[in-house]
């Protein structure tokens, strides 16, 4: 390594004493600025939702929520840390809106991100609809979420998806968009706050955390009983996370009160 920059150097001072520019660098390559990404989100997305899926729909009534803790948070730790260097491994809307907020993307790029993501969740949950038995399937109604049967749980269904999405949110923005929080535990601190979020809120509201999680089985099985809590809860407790980052905990270049 010592010699070719030796070698570059040697060049680069030949074309200086000669009057002429090194060569201007290359363009972004669009396909890994633009189209690459939003794939990544596609199919990170799909997997994750695949495999949540899954686990939900072979749940072992003796595992009670650790099953569907583990796969959903393992799933995130491991998507997250072989999918960021091309996409940010989001996966999720409500982490998307966020991470713009917060100045962690440009907004020509969330459009892109959030249909991927959608689509990606439809993909994943019929992958697991052809891997499962249709009666299980059916039953579980596709994964989709029905812990929410009454107006009398409404509410504390949809506090608990603000609150669990605000949470992991934070986490997100903290370890990967807070300069002076940033660290390469990223994955498995991400993964882990999934797995205490479903262990501690599952039995409340299912624990979605995830508009694309819910769509995919949704859209599969046609049940579509308060969806749109899975919808507003999630990107609700994303905004209020990034406007904790924006006000509170973020560093001096994130935050926009008490600047020095």
């Amino acid at each position: 390594m010592g010699v070719e920059k030796m070698e570059m150097e040697d060049t680069d001072s030949t074309l200086m004493e000669n009057g002429k520019r090194p060569p201007a660098p290359k363009p972004p390559n669009k396909y890994e600025t633009l189209y690459q990404p939003c794939l990544a989100e596609l199919v990170g997305t799909m997997f994750f939702v695949f495999i949540g899926c899954v686990s939900v729909i072979e749940n072992l009534p003796a595992t009670g929520r650790l099953q569907p803790a583990l796969v959903h948070g393992l799933a995130v730790a491991v998507m997250v840390a072989v999918m960021d260097n091309i996409s940010g491994s989001h996966f999720n809307p409500p982490f998307t809106i966020a991470i713009y907020l917060c100045g962690g993307m440009e907004l020509m790029m969330v459009g892109p991100y959030l249909v991927s993501q959608v689509i990606g969740g439809v993909l994943g949950a019929g992958m697991a609809k052809l891997m499962t038995p249709p009666d299980r399937y059916r039953n579980a109604t596709g994964a989709a979420f029905d812990i929410l049967k009454s107006d009398e749980h409404l509410y504390r269904a949809l506090f608990g998806e603000v609150a669990m999405t605000c949470l992991v949110t934070m986490v997100v923005l903290l370890v990967a968009v807070n300069g002076k929080t940033k660290t390469p535990l990223a994955p498995f601190l991400v993964g882990c706050t999934v797995i205490i979020n479903v262990l501690a809120g599952a039995d409340v509201s299912g624990t979605c955390l995830n508009p694309a999680r819910a769509f995919g089985p949704a859209l599969m099985t046609n049940y579509w009983s308060y969806h749109w809590v899975y919808w507003v809860g999630p990107i609700c407790g994303g905004v209020v996370a990034a406007a904790l980052l924006r006000v509170i905990l973020g560093d001096n270049k994130l935050r926009v009160v008490m600047k020095s």
